[in-house]
């Protein structure tokens, strides 16, 4: 057609170059019109008629692939077929012009290609995302090295075009310079090696609760990436944890304590030693009233009373035998408290114990699990614990060990006033 056009334009009396030169711009601009139709046609009509398809189907992976451009990424190449095809049909005797439009087309395709690939890999993470596994196994670490390796090899391929040179070639020279790579890509290689030891350990998930003093980070985590980790933390503030640091340094994940269905209260009471006695009748009477120790004041003094009689005691002196105690009656107390709340898991670890004594008096240690896990309702279960445990010591006739204040020396001398006079 373009020969019989330009044949008509010399018979009209003009130069032969003139008339070639003519033609070939109409070439260029029917390439360029095709190109234009081509691309329209692909996003206006095929790209068009395809979400309506997807966005009526109920699979909600097909709605992550429109949100993600992959079919409106691919709609480039229309253009771009067009155009590498045009050139070659219009203008057969190559020459050094239509070889650079045809390679400049070639890796427009070449970077197109790799762009649907990476959408492809995002798209894959988001539908893995969508799976319960995708919590404890996350995958993005690998998807990422992937994607590295297909920016890197698009590099290659769009180098290996413009120097119109195999890109095997090049591949082979980039493995003589395989310690250069490794320095670059230092980083991006330990948090791969990090990531195949994370998940295949099962040391950290995404949603996970972990503390790590080193770097700040006490939360959860949001993102496990091939480079960093990302962890909000209570205050709402992110820290980045470089990937491969978590397997260089210890962190405490506090998974494990989620998955139990309890929450640890470890807290301790520090008792002023000078208060602790044996327990007289008036006392034991009174404790008798206390609706959780009437079963262990009277099973108590029925075994006491066996065994004092059974080793003939003399019972006239307090040292003899055995005798009742205001602070182990006090840990009775709160053994029955704590077996009775509501909010205390019977099923896991429970104890109140003595620690050591120390300057600060004796310990009296609680160790039990809330069946709450919510951190809001633990720390009011456990103040709640605390509260009612400090309000009773007084009635078994204990007292809180404390360092002295400022009141307790003024009331010595007030005390020491009203002695001696001013």
């Amino acid at each position: 057609m373009f020969n019989s056009i330009q044949i008509w334009i010399e018979n009209l009396g003009v130069n032969i170059a003139i008339a070639s030169g003519i033609v070939i711009i109409l070439k260029g601009m029917a390439i360029f019109i095709l190109s234009v139709a081509a691309n329209m046609l692909a996003k206006r009509v095929i790209l068009q008629v395809l979400h309506a398809i997807i966005l009526k189907t109920k699979n909600k992976w097909d709605d992550i692939i429109i949100q993600k451009k992959v079919f409106e990424l691919l709609s480039h190449m229309a253009p771009a077929w067009v155009i590498y095809g045009g050139v070659f049909v219009l203008f057969p005797q190559s020459d050094i012009f239509v070889e650079w439009v045809q390679r400049c087309a070639v890796i427009y395709m070449i970077v197109v290609g790799f762009m649907v690939i990476n959408s492809i890999l995002q798209v894959s993470v988001e539908i893995y995302q969508t799976f319960e596994v995708s919590r404890r196994r996350p995958i993005k670490g690998f998807v990422q090295v992937l994607q590295i390796v297909s920016y890197s090899l698009c590099f290659i391929f769009v180098i290996a075009t413009l120097l119109n040179k195999s890109p095997w070639g090049l591949l082979s020279l980039l493995g003589g310079l395989t310690a250069v790579l490794l320095l670059i890509f230092k980083d991006t290689i330990l948090g791969f090696v990090a990531n195949i030891q994370l998940m295949g350990n099962k040391m950290i998930a995404l949603g996970d609760w972990i503390e790590m003093p080193n770097f700040g980070a006490d939360g959860d985590v949001i993102d496990i990436s091939i480079n960093t980790v990302k962890v909000q933390n209570w205050d709402k503030t992110i820290t980045t944890i470089p990937t491969y640091a978590l397997i260089t340094h210890s962190f405490k994940n506090w998974e494990g304590m989620s998955r139990s269905g309890g929450r640890r209260i470890k807290r301790a009471i520090f008792i002023d030693m000078n208060t602790i006695k044996f327990c007289t009748e008036a006392m034991i009477n009174k404790y008798k009233r206390f609706e959780y120790l009437k079963e262990y004041i009277v099973s108590k003094e029925q075994d006491i009373n066996t065994y004092n009689q059974e080793k003939k005691v003399d019972v006239s002196e307090l040292v003899n035998g055995r005798r009742m105690t205001n602070i182990g009656t006090f840990r009775a107390y709160i053994i029955e408290y704590l077996k009775r709340h509501p909010k205390i898991h019977n099923h896991m670890t429970f104890l109140v114990r003595h620690l050591a004594p120390t300057e600060h008096g004796l310990p009296i240690e609680i160790y039990v699990f809330s069946n709450d896990q919510n951190w809001v309702n633990y720390e009011g279960i456990q103040a709640d614990i605390f509260d009612h445990i400090l309000a009773v010591l007084p009635a078994f006739e204990l007292r809180v060990f404390q360092q002295p204040s400022g009141f307790d020396f003024q009331k010595v001398l007030l005390n020491k006033e009203q002695v001696y006079g001013r």
